[in-house]
């Protein structure tokens, strides 16, 4: 069975927080959707479906110089705690593990490109899903490699294609291209404004939707959005990358805006929300994920506007991966009760920002301030 050894740093090249804009826009991402010609898909795929299908990509992936180094991973064959590991890291999703009771079903698989930020699920709610994930706003870059790799895949597999629709997909608002793209970001000028409900009913009107951290059905915490496109038909994949890509940008215009807005008007109680972030992420001895994402924004807003010297978004952004349960559970070697996760989870942050080097409000080093902490971090 396939464990955390398979896969220790696919799905992390983003967190290095190297693309434009790194410290608003955490991440963008790009997934094609496609489905095969002569096998049912969507919830009428049936066993013998989602097996051939496997076996077609299989043997395209063996032709597609994308996909020549990597990793497949068959979903029933992976250990369970590895497979809630590429769940955090966003590299599959909710509906290609199945049910917890029963498992994944047979025939669901994702492929894991070790030279290039791609992926692909194979028998999710579409028989592919092509997917990139790049750090910061780079939605034409990441919409390149996965074009790249989509044509590389259509070349050997028959898409199930309609002259006048589009690619036909298992969800009306993807048939047309198929194009999901979205931007992962960090506002929290404009909540703390209280302008964000204008933003996000701006979204609507310009045919986006936002969701939380994983996507679809899941909240939105810590005031870290994920906006992207609704619909795909009638427009070209070009056509809805400019137009994310456009309206990104000036949601970025507006959360810098937001932000000298505070500095201006309410400064002091801007540091005093940001030091006390802070101070409590580096001293909480028990802190559960939802609290951590709330602290991390205030951190991450007083990193941004330079109230707070000595930090790195390279290690805020591993904070919000390597808190959640599965990788404290993996770090810590055995299964972990939800009591036992929170002391895990605040004990690895004191650990990361003692690492970074303390500092004081006026800049100056504290470290030699701060009490010493056991090995373990408690």
């Amino acid at each position: 069975m396939n464990d955390f050894t398979t896969i220790p740093d696919y799905g992390l090249s983003w967190l290095e927080a190297s693309g434009d804009h790194a410290d608003i826009v955490l991440s963008t991402r790009v997934r094609l959707a496609r489905n095969l010609q002569g096998h049912a898909f969507g919830p009428r795929a049936r066993v013998n479906d989602r097996e051939a299908v496997l076996s077609l990509f299989k043997t395209a992936v063996e032709r597609a110089e994308t996909l020549t180094s990597g990793t497949l991973l068959e979903m029933p064959d992976v250990a369970t705690r590895t497979r809630r590991i590429l769940l955090e890291r966003r590299l599959v999703t909710k509906d290609l593990l199945g049910e917890e009771e029963s498992g994944p079903p047979r025939g669901a698989a994702v492929h894991l490109s070790s030279r290039d930020p791609i992926s692909v699920m194979v028998n999710e709610e579409d028989h592919l899903r092509v997917q990139s994930l790049l750090s910061g706003l780079r939605i034409r870059e990441a919409w390149r490699m996965v074009d790249r790799l989509d044509e590389e895949l259509g070349r050997e597999l028959p898409y199930a294609y309609h002259p006048e629709f589009g690619f036909l997909t298992s969800c009306p608002t993807n048939v047309g291209s198929g194009l999901r793209a979205s931007v992962f970001m960090h506002l929290p000028g404009l909540v703390l404004t209280k302008e964000i409900a204008k933003v996000l009913q701006g979204l609507g009107q310009v045919g986006l939707t936002f969701r939380g951290l994983y996507g679809e059905g899941s909240e939105v915490v810590g005031n870290f959005f994920q906006v992207s496109n609704q619909t795909t038909l009638g427009k070209t994949e070009e056509d809805l990358v400019d137009h994310l890509d456009k309206v990104a940008r000036q949601v970025i215009q507006y959360e810098v805006q937001a932000r000298q807005v505070l500095l201006r008007d309410a400064r002091g109680v801007t540091e005093d929300k940001i030091w006390r972030a802070y101070g409590l992420l580096r001293y909480a001895r028990s802190l559960s994920f939802e609290e951590l994402m709330n602290l991390l924004s205030g951190v991450r807003l007083g990193l941004s506007l330079k109230l707070l010297p000595g930090l790195r978004v390279y290690t805020l952004n591993k904070m919000l991966i390597f808190t959640q349960p599965a990788h404290l559970e993996q770090a810590a070697g055995r299964e972990l009760p939800s009591s036992e996760s929170d002391t895990h989870r605040a004990a690895y942050v004191r650990r990361v920002l003692a690492s970074e080097g303390d500092v004081t409000s006026d800049g100056a080093s504290a470290t030699d301030e701060l009490p010493n902490e056991s090995p373990d971090g408690r």
